[in-house]
């Protein structure tokens, strides 16, 4: 017995036996070769969530046609040339208990030209609002071909061992743009009404079960709301559900959104735990086939709840599980604490769809800020060191407490000095503005992992030369972080002139009127903050446009609060002076005075703060700078250096 009983009771359904009901959905890895080939990379992904104890895995978004792929690097079962791998692959899963289903796809219009090499295709010639591609239409011949090529790749699945197939009729991609009025605007057998714009999807399902066999499981994933203007609501999908269940499928996969709405895909702390529940609840009444719930649920109470409630049967756990593969082990061992928590930042897990840089896709594959081994099981592994080492770390934001557990899970003596009396960094300063919080999630758990593996952590101690010469270490590791960048402009020494740092630390209030220098995340969110505690704000940015370096999924919603708070941005526009009250702009070559604000905030960038090095070169034969000593960057890139650098040692 423990206190997730649901979450850990088996699941029987035709020949796919589970142990539990946790489920890795199928997310963008980025880890397969060029032509859709399995690695060793995506085999150690895919083992080390198996080893954690997920009872079901899904494999990500695999195209069925080369001209359907959505990344350069995702497996494909368009041919049998990734067949070894792909039974590797599941080889490899088993060999842990755990059941593993491939997720068979085309992304339509939902693609560029430069990854599938043509125009991309669709049920209508509308383009999709984030790739913005102008899609072919398909003609009628080319749509039943595409069925027959579900049915080829769903054998494929099968033969290379996979416990179950899943059709992927979700956010947007080519069987979801014809089951939708959105995209959907076809005058024959396949568009019109909602029996015409279930006619392809209803026809793979056949021709899958045909290739498959009855006694196969076929599931199927799909968008409960498409959450945008002229998509599918709640209403129309509880009947499609019913209609899916009696052409055969054996579970349904409950997701949201479509491209134009990937902010609730993926989302971020904005939207509440839990927040498909009921949706996914109205499904589960309507059919009596198991359904898979998903979003937000990485709190194991909360997933027991919608177990125990009836909502669903199995709980996805996604970005959680890039944070944790041992999520499971963890939650049946009730050591919730342990858990790597997701903080929903979406710094890395988002970062393998590709965005074009110029004429070239640039490679980036999954990553986790909590998490730096996810998605580099081969690359980063901790083992003894084959020399211990006393290491003494200089800096206790992210950067340094992540070189911190890793050197000392590796073996090595560690300590780190901390100046402030406060772990975190930036991070403590980044948790304050609203939807936030989660950030100090990380800081406690890294603290967690520092106190398992034996770091001696001292705060309220500054590294000097005099410092390392007590301490006698063997390897200096400076992560001293960073300081806000001041900019050489007239009057920024004045009184009322003070940095988004020192507001969101407490160190200084903002008046009434505030005028934000930056439009930046670090800008915006801080007027964000100020914002919702009554003060009017104006933001200046240089460049066209504001909070340009917020993940897509996060900005929607943080434009959406300045909006409503009457936040005025003045954007391509540049500060040329300070006045006492405001500043002097120039906006298109004209000058122009801003005035009547009693705080001014700089936003205006960090730079590295590192005066250890040359105190203590000579002194220690290892030194290593990480983190915004080394260069200001965001945390992710950090925690990263550092958890490289601790294995280097």
């Amino acid at each position: 017995m423990c206190a997730y009983d649901r979450l850990f009771e088996p699941l029987h359904l035709k020949n796919l036996a589970l142990k539990n009901r946790l489920v890795v959905p199928p997310m963008e890895t980025n880890l397969g070769g060029l032509g859709g080939e399995v690695t060793p990379e995506l085999i150690a992904y895919w083992e080390a969530r198996a080893k954690g104890g997920f009872g079901l895995l899904i494999l990500e978004n695999s195209s069925v046609d080369p001209v359907g792929n959505v990344c350069l690097h995702t497996p494909g079962f368009f041919d049998d040339h990734c067949m070894e791998g792909l039974k590797q692959l599941t080889a490899a899963v088993h060999r842990h208990g755990a059941k593993m289903a491939a997720q068979i796809s085309h992304s339509g219009r939902q693609t560029f030209p430069g990854i599938v090499g043509e125009q991309p295709v669709s049920a209508s010639a509308i383009p999709c609002p984030t790739a913005k591609a102008l899609p072919r239409e398909l003609r009628r011949e080319e749509i039943y071909d595409l069925a027959e090529r579900f049915a080829e790749a769903a054998g494929r699945v099968k033969e290379a061992g996979f416990d179950a197939v899943e059709i992927h009729g979700a956010h947007g991609y080519l069987v979801a743009q014809f089951m939708s009025s959105y995209v959907n605007k076809r005058m024959d057998e396949f568009g019109g009404s909602l029996t015409n714009r279930l006619t392809f999807p209803l026809l793979i399902i056949r021709k899958v079960r045909e290739k498959v066999g009855a006694d196969y499981p076929v599931m199927f994933r799909f968008s409960g709301d498409e959450r945008i203007p002229g998509g599918r609501k709640i209403q129309e999908s509880v009947l499609i559900a019913r209609m899916l269940e009696q052409a055969g499928i054996d579970i349904l996969d409950v997701s949201t959104g479509v491209s134009g709405s990937g902010q609730y895909i993926s989302a971020p702390p904005a939207v509440p735990p839990g927040y498909l529940l009921e949706e996914t609840a109205l499904i589960k009444q309507a059919v009596s086939v198991p359904v898979i719930a998903v979003g937000r649920l990485s709190d194991p109470a909360l997933a027991e709840y919608a177990l125990e409630t009836g909502k669903a049967d199995l709980i996805a756990i996604g970005r959680a599980s890039l944070a944790d593969p041992e999520f499971p082990n963890k939650a049946r061992e009730e050591r919730e604490d342990d858990i790597a928590p997701c903080v929903y930042c979406l710094q890395g897990c988002y970062r393998a769809f590709p965005r074009p840089e110029g004429d070239a896709f640039v490679k980036y594959t999954t990553t986790c800020l909590v998490n730096p081994f996810c998605c580099a099981e081969t690359e980063m592994v901790i083992q003894p060191a084959a020399q211990p080492k006393k290491v003494l770390i200089a800096g206790g934001g992210p950067a340094g407490l992540a070189a911190a557990w890793v050197a000392a899970a590796c073996g090595h003596q560690v300590t780190l000095m901390e100046k402030t009396h406060k772990l975190g960094g930036q991070l403590v300063y980044a948790a304050i503005p609203p939807y936030k919080q989660e950030l100090t999630r990380a800081v406690i758990y890294y603290q967690r992992m520092c106190d398992r593996y034996g770091v001696n952590i001292r705060t309220g101690v500054e590294v000097r030369q005099d410092t390392v010469r007590s301490e006698q270490p063997d390897v200096v590791i400076i992560a001293t972080g960073g300081i806000p960048l001041i900019p050489p402009v007239e009057g920024v020494d004045g009184s009322n002139v003070t940095t988004a740092l020192a507001i969101l630390a407490g160190e200084t209030i903002a008046g009434r009127n505030v005028l934000i220098v930056g439009g930046g995340m670090v800008g915006c969110e801080t007027a964000d903050y100020l914002a919702e505690h009554g003060s009017r704000v104006t933001v200046v940015e240089m460049l066209e446009d504001i909070a340009r370096d917020e993940p897509m999924q996060v900005r929607p919603f943080l434009m959406q609060r300045l909006q409503a708070y009457g936040v005025r941005v003045l954007s391509e526009t540049k500060v040329v002076r300070f006045l006492p009250d405001g500043a002097l702009i120039q906006q298109q070559e004209r000058e122009s005075e801003l005035s009547g604000f009693d705080t001014i905030v700089l936003a205006t960038g960090a730079r590295s703060l590192n005066t250890l090095q040359a105190e203590i070169a000579g002194w220690v034969k290892e030194v290593y700078v990480i983190g915004d000593a080394l260069q200001a960057r965001q945390a992710l890139q950090a925690i990263e250096e550092g958890a490289k650098t601790a294995l280097r040692v």
